[in-house]
C-alpha cells in the first residue's frame, strides 16, 4: 500500500476509534526504537511472517531517516544457508537485551500459540521481556502472549479492518516525524511535504 492509498484509507477513517490506535501504538514502537538507539526485532507466528511490515518499515526508515526503525526479521525456520537478513532464527529473542524492541505479529495471539503448555514463541518472547527487552504485540487477539506485552494493538475477527491494513496505518505512523502541536500549520506543511518526497523518491532495494 503506497502513502496516496495510506493517506485515502486514513480520510475514511477520520472520526473512528482505527487512527488514534494505530498512531498510538506507531508512537509508542517509534520511541521505543529510537530512543535506545534502535535494535528493533520483529516476529510472527511459524504460520505467520510479516514479510510486508518487515519491507514496510524498512521503507518507512529510509523516508522519514530513522534507521531504527529498519527491523531485523526473526524467523522460525531460518536456515543458516539463508541470505543474511533471512537467517536469524528464534534464538535471537533469547539474546534480546535490555533496551531492544521486539515486536510480535500473531493473527492466531488468542489461539494454541499462546496457550498454555510449551509454546517455543511464547517462551522466547517472555525471556526477551524479563531480560529488559519492550515487547509490542499486534494480534487479533487477547492471550498469554498480550499479557506479558508492554502496549497490544488487537484487531478483533470481524472488526472493519484486517490485521494486514492495520500493519500498513502502523509502519506509516511510525515513519511519521513528530513536531510540536504548536506549530500546527507548519506541521501539516511538512506532512505534505513528506508526501510529496515519498511520492517522487525512487524505491529502496525490496526483500
Amino acid at each position: 500500500m503506497d502513502a496516496v492509498r495510506v493517506a485515502l484509507l486514513r480520510e475514511v477513517l477520520a472520526g473512528t476509534e482505527w487512527l488514534g490506535a494505530t498512531r498510538r501504538f506507531a508512537g509508542t514502537l517509534r520511541t521505543s526504537a529510537v530512543a535506545h538507539g534502535g535494535g528493533l526485532l520483529l516476529v510472527g507466528t511459524r504460520e505467520y511472517e510479516p514479510w510486508h511490515l518487515a519491507a514496510h518499515l524498512v521503507d518507512e526508515a529510509a523516508w522519514s531517516g530513522t534507521p531504527e526503525l529498519a527491523p531485523t526479521l526473526v524467523r522460525h525456520d531460518a536456515r543458516a544457508s539463508d541470505p543474511a537478513h533471512l537467517a536469524v532464527g528464534l534464538g535471537r529473542l533469547a539474546a534480546a537485551r535490555r533496551g531492544e524492541t521486539l515486536l510480535v505479529v500473531a493473527p492466531g495471539s488468542d489461539g494454541p500459540e499462546s496457550g498454555p503448555g510449551p509454546a517455543p514463541l511464547l517462551e522466547r518472547v517472555y525471556d526477551a521481556r524479563r531480560a529488559g527487552a519492550t515487547v509490542l504485540v499486534l494480534g487479533t487477539g487477547e492471550g498469554e502472549l498480550t499479557e506479558i506485552s508492554h502496549e497490544r494493538l488487537i484487531v478483533p475477527r470481524g472488526a472493519e479492518l484486517d490485521l494486514d491494513t492495520v500493519q500498513h496505518l502502523v509502519s506509516a505512523a511510525a515513519g511519521e516525524n513528530p513536531l510540536p502541536s504548536r506549530r500546527g500549520r507548519r506541521r501539516l506543511r511538512d506532512r505534505l511535504s513528506r508526501l510529496a518526497d515519498a511520492l517522487t523518491a525512487p524505491p529502496p532495494p525490496r526483500w
